[in-house]
């Protein structure tokens, strides 16, 4: 699959970038520009079937009259060939859930779907910081961490679809228990959800003076990024912490593809700096030396949350 596209001029299409926590729909130009979103919440239904009827609902209200070219969309554990979603870690429903399918049926439209990561890598190269690029990699940090890989100007799929889950690549030998079933896998240590699990563990263990002590709900990734904007320094070392086993483990991804740049988009990436600065140090200490200082690293340049849309819209194209 080419990662860029090039939209008809004066035409329209959905996007749909499906989270772990959100679902977003948006209304897409040719020229890029999101014109209006509807959100949903992805766990709040008890079935696929509920939540692709909410789906389709959500799609009816983006559109007022505008004729599209049919609706593109990212999820987790997405299989770009078959149009399903099997067993993803970070979704309540299990199995093979035939999206594709059955969206197509409830609103009319067709229908592709894709990773959530790989829409936002075509989201990137087409319309944001990846333009331009032949060989790229997007970074998702979010509720999980996904990836989509780019070489030549072609997203890396795989003979099942399935490529490019840096996010399952093991971090840390014998770490945490994963979604996925296996133990130690990047995510459960560097997307919001892991440096949140970092943070649960030191503040049980560790009881020096903290902002995050001072926490009475539930700790978030947000938390711990305001704390560490203050100084505080156990958030500071959690930001450290997560930076080092990311950048370790992105070091390992390099040598595979050789990428231009790396870039970094989601929840997490918003801290920029109080992130990037450890994930570049120990980045580049773990490079293989043939790649030292030649690979960039990007946040990406899309309005937040509109790289996934983006890139799911130009499925449709």
């Amino acid at each position: 699959m080419n990662a860029t596209v090039v939209p008809q001029k004066d035409s329209f299409a959905i996007g749909i970038d499906m989270g772990g926590t959100n679902t977003t729909v948006g209304l897409v130009n040719a020229q890029g520009q999101v014109v209006r979103t509807t959100h949903l919440k992805t766990r709040h239904h008890a079935t696929a079937d509920d939540y692709l009827r909410a789906l389709a609902m959500a799609v009816k209200n983006t559109l007022h009259g505008e004729p599209i070219s049919g609706i593109g969309m990212g999820a987790p554990n997405a299989n770009y060939h078959t149009g399903q979603i099997v067993d993803a870690a970070n979704l309540p429903w299990k199995g093979v859930l035939p999206i594709a399918e059955k969206l197509s049926a409830l609103t009319g439209y067709r229908v592709r779907l894709t990773n959530d990561a790989n829409a936002a890598a075509i989201g990137e190269g087409t319309f944001g910081a990846a333009q331009g690029l032949s060989d790229y990699i997007v970074v998702t940090l979010g509720t999980g961490l996904g990836s989509g890989f780019v070489a030549n100007g072609r997203l890396i799929l795989g003979h099942d679809g399935l490529a490019g889950e840096l996010g399952h690549m093991i971090a840390v030998r014998g770490g945490r228990r994963c979604g996925c079933g296996r133990n130690g896998c990047l995510e459960t240590y560097a997307s919001a959800t892991g440096i949140v699990r970092t943070a649960e563990e030191w503040l049980l263990a560790r009881r020096e003076p903290s902002l995050l002590h001072e926490r009475t709900a539930k700790i978030t990734a947000w938390d711990i990024q305001q704390a560490a904007s203050r100084g505080d320094a156990l958030a500071l070392e959690l930001f450290e912490y997560t930076g080092r086993i990311l950048g370790e483990t992105l070091a390992d991804a390099v040598a595979i593809t050789s990428p231009e740049a790396i870039i970094f988009y989601g929840g997490l990436a918003r801290a920029g700096e109080l992130l990037l600065k450890p994930v570049r140090a120990h980045f580049e200490q773990n490079l293989l030396h043939l790649y030292s200082g030649k690979i960039r690293l990007l946040t990406s340049s899309l309005p937040e949350a509109n790289a996934a849309i983006l890139g799911a819209s130009a499925l449709a194209w």
